[in-house]
């Protein structure tokens, strides 16, 4: 057996080196991608996100290899590197903001997680990470979105190091806080045909199906008025917005009001040079209206793109993490 083995040892090892020759190669391009053009590759959410988690989360199990047998130099330089990395703060901030951009614009799971944004992909890895993030800040709807994201992909054969169960075990739940009991109840029934000892899922079980006939009872009682009711908080509870926010979500996808083209044709564009001003006389400001009620002007070609560059390079220094409160639910 032992002379079988190492008579296919010259195999194994090109095999090996085939492998890790394309995972570099994969390592290689995606580095190209991103260092080519840092602010467009960091500027899509789905990259930023993955960054963030790969720097802050999976660096860890690197520190962990590598820092077996390495010199104390190496491990120095590996040490003060760390501080400049990201935090569990970042890592948050970038899933938030990817979150708002799928609220934002109705993007689908499926197309965000499969790239077809387009962008990279995302293992279970990822859309368990972005559905914890959500279950933290309390917030079951995108819980869901994702959980149920990272459960497709698992039971299309992805391998992954996040476990079926485990999956269930948070979709189960935030389908509960939703008030989807029925659901809530099929998730469980289907975490325990994995898992027949499962805890907490066996209490689920007995408490999920108690309410489930508690609340099939409370239905045939109540009044037409009431089930109305209990239908519009239930909405509410959901994620449904104030007027605000689905008026700011319609204007990012161009679902604003329309002007009618009478209006429109009031609209114009000019060279403007504040009354003969003496810095605009040698080069007018471009003006373009965008809006009459209230007044929207838009200006082109203000700043040079040296300018521009400059700007950025003296701002930089002085960037810190910036937070968009737009959450709006009720």
């Amino acid at each position: 057996c032992t002379d079988h083995i190492l008579s296919h040892k010259p195999v194994i090892k090109q095999l090996m080196s085939h492998f890790i020759f394309l995972w570099a190669e994969k390592l290689d391009a995606l580095t190209a991608t991103a260092t080519q053009d840092p602010e467009g590759f960091l500027g899509h959410p789905v990259n930023a996100f993955k960054l963030m988690k790969r720097l802050n989360t999976e660096w860890g199990e690197v520190e962990d290899l590598v820092l077996k047998d390495m010199s104390d130099g190496f491990i120095s330089n590996l040490t003060i590197q760390r501080q400049y990395f990201p935090n569990d703060e970042d890592q948050t901030g970038a899933a938030k903001a990817l979150l708002r951009l799928q609220d934002t614009y109705q993007l689908d799971t499926q197309i965000i997680s499969s790239g077809d944004l387009p962008g990279d992909t995302m293992t279970v890895e990822d859309c368990f990470e972005l559905g914890k993030i959500a279950y933290s800040e309390a917030d079951y709807y995108h819980t869901e979105l994702w959980m149920a994201q990272a459960l497709k992909q698992l039971d299309e054969g992805e391998e992954s190091s996040v476990e079926t169960v485990t999956v269930l075990d948070y979709l189960s739940y935030s389908v509960y806080q939703q008030g989807e009991l029925e659901r809530a109840l099929n998730h469980t029934k289907r975490l325990l045909s994995v898992d027949p000892e499962h805890q907490r899922a066996l209490g689920n079980l007995k408490y999920f199906e108690y309410q489930l006939a508690k609340q099939k009872k409370a239905e045939k009682e109540q009044s037409v008025k009431e089930e109305s009711k209990k239908e519009q908080e239930k909405t509410v509870g959901k994620g449904e917005y104030l007027p605000e926010k689905r008026k700011y979500e319609q204007l990012c996808r161009g679902q604003g009001v329309r002007m009618s083209p009478r209006r429109q044709r009031r609209l114009l564009c000019r060279y403007y040079n504040s009354n003969r001003h003496p810095f605009y006389i040698i080069g007018p400001v471009k003006q373009e209206d965008e809006w009459d009620r209230p007044r929207i002007i838009r200006y082109h070609d203000i700043i040079s793109e040296k300018e521009m560059e400059k700007v950025k390079e003296l701002a930089k220094p002085r960037v810190s993490s910036t937070f968009i409160h737009i959450q709006i639910f009720i």
